[in-house]
């Protein structure tokens, strides 16, 4: 499978693991790496030096490319900055936040960069920055989300047309079907995030993995917009959300009140499921058991050829 992703990336399929906080730990990212595709460490939950040990670690159980992803408007990503450049990390994939604010800095370091965005208006401007590919989530998404909700199959082809540099879809996507799929509007690669959470390998606590396998259609919802656009598994905190909604008092401060700084911690990796923050994709109702990595992106690439062979010529 060659695309520009592959090939900027040094990778053997266009499969990106999404650097999400509390999952993406050194275990998840190199088995990622070493299945083929491109893992990312997901930097956002992790203070600098703990961010320094998932590196060396990950460098030890891989010698394959490997990347880290910084949340841009999280605490300590400037010092997250420092150890990259440090520890000579080769990729980065920045997310929520100003592309411009780290791109040029990470490139004088040799870094590759790429941005995710949800909206063409961004991977424009993404692009004007100077980005190497740009990464456009769909409305399934889970974790942090566009406000426009721009569902993937409308927003890839969308992307696709004002855009020149090498485009990779997120959002809905965890099997080999739905890979052909985003590429057959554009994309030339596939970030994957929900699918990584319900593997062995994830950081996650059993807990929320088990959730993730429970879910079925209709159990997320795309809410917290006034924070930042977030989709969530419905359960006691979600519920809590609701009726802040439902009451009409969902003002900026009474839903941090509610918030607070370790919701997602609480749920994801603590797991606690009624009163934590469970961030996951609509594409939680296709997944339905916990695998190791090599599993997922074998299957998935078993899947990519059957389906190419299953279309009418």
């Amino acid at each position: 499978m060659k695309t520009r992703i592959t090939e900027l990336f040094n990778i053997q399929y266009p499969i990106i693991q999404g650097g999400m906080i509390w999952a993406s730990g050194w275990r998840l990212a190199s088995a990622v790496s070493n299945a083929g595709g491109l893992g990312l460490l997901g930097a956002g939950s992790m203070h600098p030096e703990t961010l320094t040990e998932h590196i060396r670690k990950c460098k030890a159980a891989t010698d394959k490319p490997f990347g880290v992803n910084i949340p841009i408007m999280y605490p300590e990503m400037d010092k997250a900055i420092e150890v990259i450049l440090r520890e000579g990390v080769k990729i980065v994939f920045t997310s929520a936040g100003n592309p411009a604010t780290y791109t040029s800095l990470l490139q004088k370091g040799g870094i590759k960069v790429a941005h995710v965005v949800s909206s063409s208006k961004f991977a424009l401007k993404a692009q004007v920055a100077g980005v190497d590919a740009v990464v456009a989530e769909g409305f399934e998404a889970g974790g942090h989300n566009g406000r426009e909700e721009t569902s993937t199959m409308v927003l890839i082809p969308a992307v696709r047309k004002v855009l020149n540099i090498p485009l990779i879809a997120a959002g809905g996507i965890a099997t080999g079907s739905g890979m052909l799929a985003a590429l057959a509007l554009g994309a030339e690669g596939v970030q994957i995030g929900s699918r990584f959470v319900a593997t062995t390998e994830a950081s996650v606590h059993p807990n929320f993995k088990e959730r993730v396998v429970a879910a079925g259609e209709g159990d997320t919802e795309l809410t917290l917009k006034e924070l930042a656009p977030v989709r969530l598994l419905k359960n006691g905190f979600y519920k809590e959300v609701k009726e802040l909604y439902n009451t009409q008092q969902a003002t900026v401060e009474n839903l941090k009140a509610l918030v607070g700084n370790r919701r997602t911690k609480q749920g994801m990796f603590e797991g606690d499921v009624e009163q934590g923050e469970l961030e996951i994709g609509q594409v939680a109702s296709l997944i339905t058991q916990v695998q190791s990595v090599k599993e997922v992106i074998d299957e998935m690439v078993v899947e990519y050829r059957r389906s190419i062979k299953k279309l009418p010529h």
